[in-house]
């Protein structure tokens, strides 16, 4: 399986002026492990072409490319894989078109849906939002640590945890049962992307180890 320990969600608007490259470049440097392009503004063709430089910068490292919604922009670009919402394309329908290989990940955003066909369709499940956070407006009330923790129990999905994940809670987040951290301002907002994915990369261990111990929450 992949691995999900660090996920950057990309947000150019975030870049400080950066291109996307630079700062992914030294995301995946810092740790990255997994890097989703989401464009939500872009037309399709110049979706497609980013997607299709950020895959040549990171198929070297070893670091998969998912993009964000578009099956067809995933599909074009050779990308890796797929992250899909409640209200996209189904994740048995991406699978149809993408293929056995393809990465296809699924928002979760309420209990119940972990018992639905999709949710054991995917290959990962991510919660969404944990708590509330300013790149997304269009989410579903914070699910919390408690919530991370429930959903951990719902499902043997890896489980990627996103909303308001920063260095501050990333270590309680793993501990609460998340698999991996997904983050955007994080990383892209930071004045040393880097810096700044080494930092939460060793906050994963943090966490790991919290669980461990049996604190899962503090």
């Amino acid at each position: 399986m992949v691995d999900l320990s660090l996920y950057l969600v990309t947000d150019r608007a975030l870049c400080r002026g950066r291109s996307l490259a630079e700062v992914v470049a030294a995301a995946v440097a810092g740790g990255v492990s997994v890097v989703q392009l989401r464009e939500k503004d872009l037309p399709t063709r110049a979706f497609i072409e980013e997607a299709r430089q950020l895959k040549t910068l990171l198929a070297p490292k070893g670091v998969p490319l998912i993009i964000n919604d578009r099956v067809d922009v995933a599909w074009a670009a050779e990308a890796d894989g797929v992250h899909l919402g409640q209200s996209d394309m189904t994740v048995a329908d991406a699978r149809r078109l993408l293929g056995p290989r393809a990465l296809i990940g699924l928002s979760i955003e309420k209990s119940s849906q972990v018992d639905e066909a999709d949710a054991g369709e995917a290959d990962y499940l991510a919660a969404s939002p944990v708590f509330s956070t300013p790149t997304k407006t269009d989410t579903a009330p914070a699910l919390g640590l408690e919530g991370v923790a429930f959903l951990r129990g719902k499902t043997p999905r890896p489980l990627v945890a996103i909303g308001g994940v920063n260095l501050a809670n990333a270590a309680e987040v793993i501990g609460a049962g998340a698999d991996g951290l997904a983050v955007v301002s994080a990383i892209c907002s930071a004045a040393d992307p880097e810096a700044a994915a080494r930092a939460l990369k060793a906050a994963v261990t943090d966490g790991l180890a919290m669980r461990d111990a049996g604190g899962r929450i503090r």
